[in-house]
Formats: structure tokens, sequence, C-alpha cells
């Protein structure tokens, strides 16, 4: 059975890979802390990474470890950096001496999110917060030192942990009212499909970088309104623009107003397609 890293195994998408493809590939999982099953692995430390994948001689390594508080960076260039940038590059040379595939997750905050057409793997990158800029670092430095790589930007990512539709879930227990922005529009994207597509393109050599999200978008007020629909909840949503949001958290960094990515590369390329982001969230809330 060929041996597969995972970073980051303890996050949404670490959970999701290790039930899409634990059963046909050995995983080596790994977080920041050990556990049960876990080995501790810190990917900024780039003698750690590299001694484990001469251990491991793994067919792939898959990347779902990054540093996501976005407002927190903004104040911590440097862990942001570390994370999101540096572990990238370790995890691509440790993949490079070794001979194996990497499989690297990045985001659609390495866009300005200005745009008024869904964003192409060919549209030029203008990150405006910390978070994307070290994410734009890391797909740089996988480019320049992997040989065989598939980097993947997803968006609006929820699945098995902490997320937004948990976190509207939770506030609809004790309030009779949330506002969420309604001018900042995505496509929201389950663990589950971004799983499936990371396991269509492991076997093949269709390396590069791809786009991917769900089909169709919507602004988070939408989303929020499709969620407490779907779970029959009753809480009424205000929508309000991103400078109302702001002047009630003066502390939030800045967020791409136009984040929708089209899968454009493997619409090119292969005939793998993401479900629609309201058949896909209609099967989350049906899980928890």
């Amino acid at each position: 059975m060929k041996k597969i890293i995972v970073t980051g195994c303890n996050g949404q998408l670490g959970r999701q890979v290790n039930k899409e493809i634990g059963d046909e590939f050995e995983l080596i999982n790994t977080d920041v802390c050990e556990g049960e099953g876990i080995r501790s692995l810190d990917i900024t430390n780039v003698d750690s990474v590299i001694a484990l994948a001469r251990e491991v001689k793994p067919y792939a390594i898959i990347n779902c470890a990054a540093y996501t508080a976005v407002d927190a960076q903004e104040k911590d260039w440097d862990l942001s950096y570390k994370i999101n940038a540096i572990g990238p590059r370790n995890l691509a040379i440790a993949a490079t001496e070794t001979g194996a595939k990497l499989v690297h997750i990045s985001t659609d905050y390495v866009f300005a999110g200005n745009g008024t057409k869904p964003y192409t793997e060919f549209d030029p990158t203008g990150p405006v917060s910390a978070y994307g800029t070290t994410k734009l670092a890391g797909e740089k430095f996988v480019e320049q030192f992997a040989e065989h790589f598939f980097t993947i930007r997803t968006a609006w990512l929820y699945g098995d942990g902490k997320n937004f539709v948990k976190t509207m879930l939770r506030l609809s227990e004790n309030h009779d009212e949330v506002s969420v922005v309604d001018d900042q529009v995505g496509s929201p994207t389950s663990t589950v499909e971004l799983a499936k597509a990371i396991h269509y393109l492991l076997p093949t050599d269709n390396y590069g970088l791809f786009h991917g999200t769900c089909e169709g978008s919507c602004s988070w007020a939408d989303f929020t309104d499709e969620i407490f629909r779907l779970a029959g909840k009753t809480t009424k949503v205000n929508h309000v623009s991103t400078k109302k949001y702001m002047e009630m958290n003066p502390a939030s960094a800045p967020r791409p107003a136009y984040s929708i990515l089209e899968n454009y590369m493997f619409k090119l390329t292969s005939d793998f397609m993401f479900a629609d982001w309201h058949d896909a969230i209609a099967e989350y809330i049906k899980t928890i």
C-alpha cells in the first residue's frame, strides 16, 4: 500500500482526506501535537520535514496545514510566513528529494477581491492581507522547489471542525437575529468535495495550479439564509455591508469582496466537476 504523509490531519480538510483515501493508502498523519495515530511534525523546520520524508519514502505529501486565523495574522506576520510560506517550501524540498508528489492547498485570498468575473488560474494575483500574502508566497515556493505538485486554491471551506456553518448554527441557538455581510461573494465549499478533487488528481500527472470550489456563488448572508432554512432555524439574518460590519468589528482584517473562483484548469484538463454549493451544504447539514 502506497504511503502518504498528511500534514494538519486534525483540521477540517485533514480529517476529510482521511475519510476519502484512508482505505486506499497508508496515511502517516501529522500535526503540531502528537496524538493517537498522529505524529508530531513542525513543518516550519526543514530538517524535521526532510527526516520524516526520508523515513517514510511517501508516494505523496498532502499539505492540509495552514495558519488560517485571518485577523490574528495582521499582528503576527512572522508566524504567518513560517507556517504559510516556509512550511510549504520545506514540504516541497522534501517531496522532491524523495520523489513524492505534493498536494498543496491555497486560497482565494491571493486575489485582491475587486474582480467582476470569476478568477481563473491565469488571472493576476494581488493579496490585501497577511494571510493572502503569505499563502501566495507559499504557492511560489511550491512552484520553485517541488518537481511534481498540485496546488489547489479553495475558498469558504467547511467540514468536520470549527467553521462558519457551525458558528451560525450556534449563534442561532441564543439569538433572534444575526448580522452577516451581503457584499462579499464567493463559493461555499465542502471539504467532502475538495477531498474528492484531491483523490481525483493524486494518481495523475496533471500537475500545476488549480482552482477548487463548489459550483455557483452567493454572499455570506445568502449562505446563512440557506443554512438556517436547511436546519429549520427561524433566526433572522440581517444583511449588512462590509463597511457596517467593520464598524462593529474594527479589528477585522481586510477580506476579498469578490472571491468567486472559476475551476478553469479542472474543466480544461479533466472531466472532474465539483458539486453545486446548494447540494453540498444540504448534504453537510444532514451530518451535523
